[in-house]
């Protein structure tokens, strides 16, 4: 077997007479930065725009380990990795780029692309390193989570405002019951009660609370739904993100003689998501299910859930309606498309922004008997 310090049969082009020359033209113009080191680590060669993202001059690093460029345990561990590829030729990320940090000379770390080349001058092996600051990107990507999450949130009052008028129904009822419940007992204690009496005051005051309890968990399940918050993805429980969300979403429809179907897997329970955000794209499902139906005849509602792999969940919401027409179904998913007369049209587009930014998909087909069904992908929580 060759020695790893032998120059491979396939090893990369070897430079001629005017390398040094040659190369610092290079490092002179080059936009990322680009260190070349030696077979143990040591600097050679540090380009201007490596001065300037390091905060070193060339003077001062040259003859020192690249360790020095690198934060803890990077900086610990790199003579051992050049060790041992010197040692056994195991390319590990030579050829390869990948997301890592990097030392300011001030000390702070910040991130970095780097992709490692190899080369031969004359019978010495090199390495060059190139590399891109992408605090920018980062920075970017999350002003891009940020600004999603505020058109989610936006999304969700947005529904509320649909929903007033039917919560405003829903929670007069408990509290016309609480009323009505204090009034009685107030006339039934007006006078020295026997003990007849006090058994069905005892008996109104547990209704009482009961509507009680009812008008808080109206109230609950709406500020948890319309709260910003922070994302949070967990284990959650499929089957009560879907109890949870229908409940939400069907308050006020009781009169319109909707059907519920919950079909819920067994088997498929346990998610790792951002509870909120999918009780959002589930509300905004089961109230466009709703939307649909008024219209016609059979007004039937069914969800369903199973596994769809073993690394994804399906959640499917079927409507009985009149379907979505060919003219709008290929940009269904858009913002600022919508089927319904007061519609921002926002709400699938946000759906769609949540199911996949959790790594999901959405789609939607006609449904067997007439209607349509929207189906979406979780990711299932590790055991």
């Amino acid at each position: 077997m060759r020695p790893p310090m032998d120059r491979p049969a396939n090893s990369s082009v070897q430079f001629g007479d005017g390398t040094e020359a040659h190369l610092r033209s290079i490092l002179a113009t080059v936009p990322d930065a680009m260190v070349v080191i030696d077979d143990v680590g040591t600097i050679l060669s540090f380009s201007a725009a490596a001065e300037k993202m390091f905060g070193y001059a060339e003077s001062e690093v040259v003859g020192e380990n690249v360790s020095m460029l690198m934060p803890s345990p990077d900086r610990e561990r790199h003579d051992g990795y050049l060790e041992h590829y010197r040692t056994t030729g195991q390319r590990k990320i030579i050829g390869i780029g990948r997301v890592t940090t990097a030392r300011h000379r001030n000390g702070h770390t910040f991130p970095i692309e780097l992709s490692i080349g190899e080369a031969w001058l004359g019978e010495k092996r090199i390495f060059t390193g190139f590399i891109h600051d992408i605090t920018q990107r980062q920075t970017d990507q999350l002003r891009l989570k940020g600004l999603q999450s505020d058109l989610a949130h936006v999304g969700r009052v947005s529904e509320m405002g649909t929903l007033a008028s039917s919560l405003a129904h829903e929670l007069n009822q408990p509290l016309t019951a609480i009323a009505n419940y204090c009034e009685t007992l107030r006339d039934l204690l007006a006078s020295t009660p026997d003990e007849e009496t006090l058994a069905v005051v005892r008996e109104a005051l547990d209704d009482a609370a009961g509507q009680a309890v009812r008008a808080g968990q109206i109230v609950r399940r709406l500020r948890d739904f319309v709260s910003r918050g922070e994302l949070e993805r967990r284990t959650e429980s499929l089957h009560r993100l879907v109890t949870e969300a229908n409940a939400l979403a069907l308050v006020g429809s009781h009169e319109y003689g909707i059907e519920v179907h919950v079909e819920l897997d067994a088997r498929a329970d346990g998610v790792f998501v951002d509870r909120i955000q999918i009780q959002q794209v589930l509300v905004n499902l089961i109230r466009n299910a709703i939307d649909a139906m008024m219209d016609g005849p059979v007004r039937s509602l069914t969800i369903r859930t199973r596994s769809e792999s073993s690394h994804f969940m399906l959640v499917s919401v079927e409507d009985s309606g009149s379907g979505i027409s060919k003219s709008i179904a290929a940009q269904l998913f858009q913002p600022f498309i919508t089927t319904k007369t007061t519609g921002m049209g926002i709400g699938l587009s946000i759906c769609r922004t949540i199911v996949e930014a959790h790594g999901g998909r959405i789609w939607f087909e006609p449904a067997v008997n007439g209607g349509t069904v929207f189906h979406f992908t979780l990711p299932t929580a590790e055991i």
